[in-house]
């Protein structure tokens, strides 16, 4: 092998070195991977001992092309399953953080990834002994362990997430400080493998599909957990104006028998999910005290049935969290969804204080993403490159008309080399927006960003709101337009909006309204009313509605006993208002939501809601007062209501309040879209790739969408690179075959060209799996069983003396589990066994005189191809039946 490598090199060796001897499989070439992220960005985390968590992460890695040197192999017993859910800081710290950080460090990765992949039989709750305080492992990780010490019904201090609702970049928008270590952490876990791949699968799956199935939300009849109603209209109106997107809300119990949907916000202690199957990359959840409980019986419905059903996500507490809404995902995650962010994205945008949350699912998972396309214009696969040479490719935006293009990085084996373009908005653009006859310019100034240049326009407009009644809220890269004008519907509303190029510099900022421009709300107004104090016989409540027509309607209930309680009086007022005739029209109102108070110091209350959508219906009034009648009387075109009664009671809201409690989703909404960049990117740019170790490499070229968002498109080549005399052969010995049985040994041969070699460093899946020093050449054998069932890139790092470098060629090699049913064919003459085998894996093959057995072993076989032959020596001219199986 040494001479004939010798001979080959002193001719046309390079060419020969470079040549493209392909053994398994490679990542496809000029691929469009669409999702804000992409395995470049990820790091998976496996347990080593665990199995089903290394092939996990193994299959992860595959389905996201995740780079084999983004695997970080930690060791946590398994052998009990309280191992799995519960470890202490210390722990999470020695055996998870600490690692991670030396990983990123040591492999040049610190400012390349966003995303951490905890893959299943990995605690998921971490704890101070001695300590009250639990937090989740993905918070934790996420930004830190929140020492929470007023226990449970409290908020930690320092657990704010500045993240939450920024529609901002991650990295630009750290949950603590800009010096903080901050992941999008989710965990891919179930009760079996199968489920947790099932996981992957409904997350990959997912990508730029942009399904039609309907997200619900649901306003259950649980009062303690049904919180999340009051934000339901925000999320809904945001959605409409984007026009893509399937939401309503209901007010049931569970989801069971809702078919096939995206999603579900639900709030019940424990419900059924049959009868509901979710479309590829849905999110669902349920508040309650226990979601997070995984492999624990907390008396709450387990966020892992939601994923067997299909969910791609989902979020749980791990310690009783009580009904705090900062501590439960918004359902603005869903908007974040269609705005085309990834799972993780949108829940760690959607929860302010997720310090006690689990987040299970594949956080890559965008079916709302919309990549452009690319591809190398001058880069042939395994192309010979050498010094410093020319490359061309070139981007495109979305043919669905999306947004522009801004940025290109070069990658190369997968880990970050340069950007090659980044495009600011462009100072002297000019942003246009005209509202109700008034137009307004905001001129873009130097070194401005999407976010300063959305937060710029907002101020110009909200200047002027005097004159045109519309206010501009900025959200990262979006400006939502609320009308403040009670009495103007969105027909009526003047809107356009434009960018120019100002002086000299090129259109590089845009502002893009949704298509649908203004809209009306279909939210229905609602004020909530609470009673405190006891009543005393012969005290009553009062409650007098002014409807918008001016008509009075009044209801009274008066307590004629000592014991009465006065969450029963409160619930006779509130059955009166809902049987008055009067209130039964559409001008008419409903009352909602009763709850008789409790122990705690909740008082009975309620909520009054108008029977029609928008501003118009909602301007009812309530009155609570503490004299006997107070007469109070609006203008006739408001709708009033007025709650009163003896003075022993206490009203809260007390005044006259119209029903605007969801003021912001009752007016007309729009949005405007700030991004940068260029529909068409073509780029020349030079590579010295004498930088570079010699041999084969991967480059990627990734282009980012000019908006936070950031979907990415992603284009890959093998290029052999030749600057010097150092060359070397990575050989897969005793086998010829790419499909090799796990539990076999891998023998590897690397052979160098030079005779002065420093070092000869085997690498795959996780890292380094072997160093030999000062030989020229060397052979490694790698248990299959150590990098477990799944595909893997195997290659060799060649260092010389000098300090020169050689990459071989990368060989892909897929190690397999136990074999499905297979067919065994025979044919003849001479009597020949044939069947497709498992390389590596031994065989037993047994006759019988007859089909009914018994079946005696004859002989043994270990295929090295992934051919299985034996010829049959023994009972020839007699008449035999064979069976081949894999050995025990």
């Amino acid at each position: 092998m040494q001479s004939n490598l010798n001979n080959l090199t002193s001719g046309d060796g390079r060419a020969w070195l470079c040549r493209a001897v392909v053994l398994g499989l490679v990542w496809l070439f000029g691929i469009s991977l669409k999702g804000a992220g992409s395995g470049l960005n990820v790091v998976v985390v496996v347990n080593q001992a665990s199995r089903d968590s290394v092939q996990l992460g193994n299959y992860y890695c595959e389905r996201r092309q995740v780079p084999p040197q983004n695997v970080l192999r930690i060791n946590w017993p398994s052998t009990n399953i309280y191992w799995n859910i519960y470890w202490t800081l210390s722990d999470f710290t020695g055996v998870l953080v600490n690692p991670l950080l030396a990983m990123l460090a040591n492999r040049h990765l610190t400012g390349q990834i966003d995303y951490v992949v905890l893959s299943m039989d990995i605690p998921y709750q971490v704890y101070t002994p001695g300590s009250v305080a639990v937090n989740s492992t993905t918070s934790a990780l996420f930004y830190g362990f929140k020492s929470d010490t007023n226990m449970p019904c409290s908020v930690a201090r320092g657990s704010t997430n500045l993240y939450a609702g920024s529609e901002d970049v991650f990295r630009a928008t750290p949950p603590i400080d800009a010096s903080s270590n901050s992941f999008l952490v989710t965990m891919i876990t179930s009760s079996n493998l199968a489920l947790a791949r099932q996981i992957v699968d409904q997350g990959v799956g997912s990508d730029s599909t942009f399904p039609t199935q309907t997200v619900y939300l649901q306003k259950s009849t649980d009062w303690a957990r049904n919180v999340r109603y009051w934000t339901f209209d925000n999320a809904l109106f945001d959605t409409r104006l984007r026009g893509n997107y399937s939401m309503q809300r209901t007010n049931d119990y569970s989801i069971w028998g809702y078919g096939y949907i995206l999603g579900a916000q639900t709030g019940s202690v424990d419900y059924s999910v049959a009868g509901v199957s979710f479309a590829p990359g849905a999110i669902a959840d349920n508040l309650t005290s226990f979601g997070g409980w995984i492999f624990q019986y907390g008396g709450c419905l387990d966020i892992l049935s939601l994923l067997a059903a299909g969910a791609a996500g989902s979020y749980g507490t791990v310690d009783e969290p009580c009904a705090y809404l900062q501590k439960f995902p918004s359902p603005l995650d869903y908007f974040y969804q269609a705005r085309g962010f990834s799972l993780a994205e949108c829940y760690y945008q959607s929860v302010t204080n997720p310090y006690q949350g689990l987040i299970i699912g594949e956080p890559l998972a965008a079916p709302f993403a919309l990549a452009g396309h690319g591809a190398w214009l001058n880069l042939s696969p395994n192309a010979l490159l050498t010094g410093t040479t020319n490359l061309a490719l070139e981007f495109d935006a979305s043919d669905a008309g999306g947004p522009p293009l801004q940025q290109v990085d070069l990658f190369v084996d997968g880990v970050f080399l340069e950007t090659l373009t980044n495009i600011p908005p462009a100072a002297k653009n000019v942003l246009t927006v005209t509202l109700n006859g008034y137009s307004f310019n905001y001129t873009v100034p130097p070194n401005a960003t999407l976010d300063s240049t959305a937060a710029g326009l907002a101020g110009v407009l909200n200047a002027g709101s005097g004159r045109t009644e519309i206010a501009a809220y900025a959200y990262g890269d979006r400006i939502e337009l609320r009308s403040t004008d009670l009495s103007r519907t969105a027909s009526r509303i003047d809107f356009a909006a434009k960018t120019t190029y100002g002086a000299t510099d090129p259109l590089t900022t845009f502002l893009t309204p949704d298509n649908a421009g203004f809209l009306d709300s279909v939210a229905y107004g609602i004020q909530s009313f609470a009673i405190t104090n006891s009543p005393i016989a012969g005290y009553y409540l009062q409650f007098t509605i002014t409807k918008t027509n001016g008509a009075v309607v009044s209801m009274s209930v008066t307590n004629t006993a000592s014991d009465v309680r006065l969450s029963d009086m409160l619930h006779n007022l509130v059955d009166l208002v809902n049987a008055n005739a009067a209130l039964q029209g559409s001008d008419g109102a409903v009352a909602e939501d009763f709850y008789p108070g409790d122990p705690s110091g909740n008082p009975p209350q309620f909520n009054l809601r108008a029977r029609s959508p928008g501003c118009q219906a909602a301007q009812l009034q309530a009155y609570l007062t503490g004299a006997s009648i107070i007469t109070f009387r609006p203008p006739p075109t408001q709708h009033q209501a007025r709650l009163s009664g003896s003075s022993t009671f206490a009203f809260i809201p007390s005044g006259p309040q119209v029903l605007d409690g969801n003021l912001p989703d009752l007016l007309p909404r729009a949005q405007l879209y700030v991004t940068a960049g260029a529909t068409s990117l073509p780029l020349s740019f030079t590579l010295d790739t004498t930088t570079l170790a010699d041999g084969f490499h991967e480059l990627t070229a990734v282009a980012y969408e000019g908006s936070n968002v950031r979907t990415q498109t992603r284009v890959a080549q093998t290029v052999c690179i030749t600057n010097r005399p150092l060359s070397a052969i990575l050989t897969l010995l005793s086998f010829d075959a790419t499909n090799i049985a796990v539990e076999a040994v891998l023998p590897f041969s690397v052979v160098a060209s030079s005779t002065n070699v420093a070092a000869i460093e085997l690498f795959s899946t996780g890292g380094s799996l072997g160093l030999v020093t000062n030989q020229s050449s060397a052979t490694f054998s790698v248990p299959g069983t150590n990098l477990d069932v799944g595909l893997h890139p195997f290659y060799a790092l060649v260092t010389a003396s000098n300090g020169s470098r050689y990459r071989t060629e990368t060989q892909w090699i897929r190690l397999s589990g136990p074999d499905a049913h297979f067919t065994v064919s025979i044919s003849a003459p001479p009597p020949r066994l044939a069947w497709p085998p498992t390389a590596g894996r031994s065989y037993d093959l047994l006759s019988a005189p007859h089909p009914a057995g018994p079946f005696q072993p004859v002989a043994t076989a270990t295929p090295s191809t992934p051919f299985g032959l034996w010829t049959v020596t023994n009972g020839i001219g007699t008449q035999l039946f064979y069976r081949v199986r894999t050995s025990p």
